[in-house]
């Protein structure tokens, strides 16, 4: 099956039809009749999937309906089924996402979350690299994420759908998450459209609404991820300090080193927590 066809973006689609089918293609590859929890990799959180435990399948992102390849350097364009630990339960990871700066549309950038709800997952993770707007929050940086801010104007939900976000990301999993590291702070995310960085006057902005990260993904997958009867964890890697609260020039070259230096302790944070799901 190839993801040529259908198309997401066309009315008459419907795209959890389309979720079923890639999440039937990742069965068949997998060999795995569902999966237990979703993990979707941002910047600075490639090893993650390693870490978990052995990976049991590597499928192509454009051989899975309503997939396609990474568009964003620092991705992987691949999906991955992962044993976690020495257990039966299985990971599905993806090693990227769609951005809404792509142009794709909304429901490409929400597929893989209902895919992994079509798949099995009762449980996803979402992970992203962000600017911090907390001067102590270094470069390498996790925190979980309390609340957010969606700055995109639009939703992944249609029609008169009326989904209550009030504990959108979960308090259990916080709890659990800083059970295996207490040193982890919260905050809130906003998410901006991008591709272009924030200006400073935005940055401030978002911070007098109460952001104290920002970054371009994650609210439109968490909203999705809450429709479909998900329990989600957010966690961001705070990869810069967001325009203006530093005077260094920003650049995604900067995002990726950043990521790669603090890989090691993310993977082994996030592996650590999945396994106490």
């Amino acid at each position: 099956m190839s993801n040529a066809a259908p198309d997401l973006n066309d009315p008459a689609t419907d795209p959890y039809d389309v979720a079923k089918a890639a999440a039937a293609v990742i069965a068949e590859r997998s060999g795995a009749d569902h999966h237990d929890v979703a993990l979707v990799l941002g910047s600075g959180w490639g090893e993650t999937g390693d870490l978990i435990g052995e990976t049991l399948t590597t499928i192509d992102n454009a051989d899975v309906p309503g997939f396609a390849k990474a568009a964003v350097a620092g991705h992987s364009g691949t999906m991955r089924s992962v044993r976690i630990g020495d257990t039966d339960r299985r990971a599905l990871v993806y090693g990227t996402r769609t951005h809404y700066y792509e142009g794709r549309g909304v429901r490409a950038v929400v597929h893989a979350v209902r895919t992994a709800a079509a798949a099995g997952c009762k449980t996803i993770v979402l992970t992203n690299g962000c600017g911090g707007l907390n001067p102590a929050w270094g470069p390498g940086t996790p925190v979980l994420i309390r609340d957010h801010l969606n700055l995109t104007a639009t939703s992944p939900i249609e029609g008169a759908n009326f989904v209550d976000l009030t504990d959108l990301y979960s308090p259990r999993l916080r709890d659990l998450a800083q059970s295996v590291d207490a040193d982890l702070d919260e905050g809130v995310y906003a998410q901006f459209r991008g591709p272009h960085y924030e200006t400073p006057a935005e940055v401030q902005m978002a911070k007098v609404l109460g952001a104290d990260l920002v970054g371009m993904s994650t609210t439109l997958e968490a909203i999705a991820a809450r429709q479909a009867g998900l329990e989600i964890l957010g966690i961001s890697l705070v990869t810069n300090l967001a325009a203006g609260i530093s005077d260094q020039p920003l650049s995604h070259a900067e995002v990726i080193e950043a990521g790669q230096a603090a890989a090691a302790r993310c993977g082994r944070l996030l592996a650590a927590v999945v396994q106490k799901f």
